[in-house]
């Protein structure tokens, strides 16, 4: 074992023993809460919008999942499938889709094509602001012939384009009344809104059998896995340390469920800033990354080694990438040849999540080997997700959760995607990286696309606006009073459809 793996080993228990010491002095064994009807779930973040024209963060889009319905899904292999509605394409820039029978919002409206439109066209509309307007900015116009009838028509063809259609149908007489979606969701989905009590929970009913659900901000992972073993909360899924899962595992009442997981881990980068700016610097940091160990000592195998955004095992992904070897003697002379002073000092934002601080400090030790000093500030999740939107940022790390499509390429990385129109916060701009997501939007054969998307994660691996990290896998932790609860690829809450309280 080496060094490094020894101080990763040391640090799980170290954490493990503050997790025992915790237990025993708060007096948990044999405590738990008498059960009651409510499933309540643990969450390290609260949504930070649940309107789905605003709506970027994993917990907002996972909970909109259940409040909310898509035109569009997706399948197994991340192909889009009909969600509420089918469609044909009658021409190359013409889709025209049909809605189901009978749909209707949860204050009993019917949900009709001019819902569709009104909640596509203010999305796009620019005063709106919405971070989705790019992903859907090839619309020219929207048109409805009849209440279950919609047709785009669009500036250029793209066969790709039902993938972008995402985004949860709205009410538009409460989009007209500017309704406050953010904190009183008005959907269509499997759920609906019933209250927030306050900041810290959120209370759902679902809508086949009455069951609510309860979620609850407990932002600490000790905290959230000593309310477990109380049985203050009943699911507690992700944002655990490996070491607490191992724990929480050996206790009667709880079980662990775990599936393989896409979302995508990654380093942010500020361009405009004078340092983090500089390729050089950002290869350099690549090089100072030991991923390998990070993934089995701290992640105890439970995540792979990613290259690109995109999976390799997606049907747009590139398999044959080859990263950044972990050499920090290599980092640190190519940091010298470029000519920065040793040792380089970079501000590193992360949220407060203890786990996200561990991660942080790993790297800010690992990164000091190559002569770069980390800053780490730490901030409550609606501070630091608010700065990273904002531009205000030198470097930090976040992950992608749940990506289908390769839209997304144009949402990040695209130079026209700077906020307010996407997602690419770090103001990246590079010409070829524009012209291959171009041209993959305009081939209209799927397997040119795979190409393209290919050379595109290849070129994007090469100028590094993002330093891949890895893919984590998800797990959660049930208590056994729930059955049928259940994990995706995705990470999203859909288990919450099926999950039941035995009897």
């Amino acid at each position: 074992m080496s060094a490094w793996s020894s101080i990763l080993t040391r640090i799980g228990r170290r954490l493990l023993a503050l997790l025992l010491l915790s237990a025993l002095a708060l007096g948990l064994a044999g405590c738990t809460r008498p059960p009651d009807d409510t499933i309540r779930f643990a969450l390290a973040a609260m949504p930070v919008n649940l309107d789905p024209r605003f709506a970027t963060d994993a917990a907002a889009s996972r909970i909109g999942r259940l409040l909310f319905q898509r035109l569009v899904e997706f399948d197994a292999r991340q192909r889009p499938v009909p969600g509420i509605a089918r469609w044909s394409r009658p021409g190359p820039r013409h889709y025209r889709f049909h809605l189901q029978a009978g749909l209707r919002f949860h204050d009993g409206s019917p949900l009709t094509s001019a819902d569709v439109r009104a909640t596509l066209e203010s999305v796009l509309d620019p005063a709106t602001a919405s971070p989705h307007r790019a992903s859907l900015s090839m619309i020219e116009r929207i048109a409805t012939p009849d209440e279950h009838t919609i047709d785009f028509f669009l500036r250029r063809a793209d066969p790709l384009f039902p993938g972008y259609l995402v985004i949860g149908i709205l009410p538009r007489t409460l989009i007209a009344t500017n309704h406050r979606f953010e904190r009183q969701p008005v959907g269509s989905g499997p759920f609906r809104f019933l209250s927030y009590p306050d900041e810290n929970r959120l209370r759902l009913q679902r809508l086949r059998d009455g069951q609510i659900v309860e979620f609850v901000h407990v932002p600490n992972p000790t905290v959230r896995s000593l309310k477990l073993l109380r049985g203050e909360v009943d699911i507690a899924q992700n944002d655990l340390p490996r070491e607490l899962v191992g724990y929480l595992e050996g206790h009667a009442g709880l079980q662990v469920l775990r599936a393989r997981g896409s979302n995508f881990a990654y380093l942010g980068f500020n361009l405009r800033d004078p340092l983090t700016g500089r390729l050089a610097l950002r290869r350099a940091i690549a090089h100072a990354i030991d991923r390998q160990a990070i993934v089995k000592y701290v992640f105890a195998g439970t995540a792979r080694p990613a290259n690109a955004l995109l999976p390799p095992d997606h049907w747009a992904g590139n398999p044959s990438l080859q990263g950044y070897a972990y050499d920090p003697v290599k980092a640190r002379r190519l940091l010298q040849q470029a000519g920065f002073t040793l040792p380089v000092h970079l501000v590193y934002k992360t949220s407060s999540d203890p786990f996200r601080v561990r991660i942080a400090t790993i790297l800010q030790s690992q990164l000091a080997r190559a002569g770069i000093q980390l800053d780490i500030r730490s901030y409550d999740w609606g501070t630091f997700y608010g700065d990273i939107k904002a531009g205000r940022f030198q470097l930090y790390s976040l992950a992608w959760i749940g990506i289908k499509s390769p839209d997304i390429f144009r949402y990040v990385f695209h130079s026209s995607a700077v906020p307010p129109n996407g997602a690419n916060r770090g103001h990246f701009s590079d010409p070829e990286v524009d012209a291959l997501i171009e041209a993959a939007e305009a081939s209209e054969q799927r397997d040119t696309q795979a190409e393209i998307y290919r050379r595109l994660q290849a070129r994007l691996l090469q100028v590094l606006p993002y330093v891949p990290l890895w893919y984590e896998d998800h797990v959660a932790i049930v208590r056994q009073r729930l059955r049928g609860y259940w994990l995706g690829p995705d990470g999203n809450y859909d288990g919450l459809l099926e999950v039941e309280l035995k009897s």
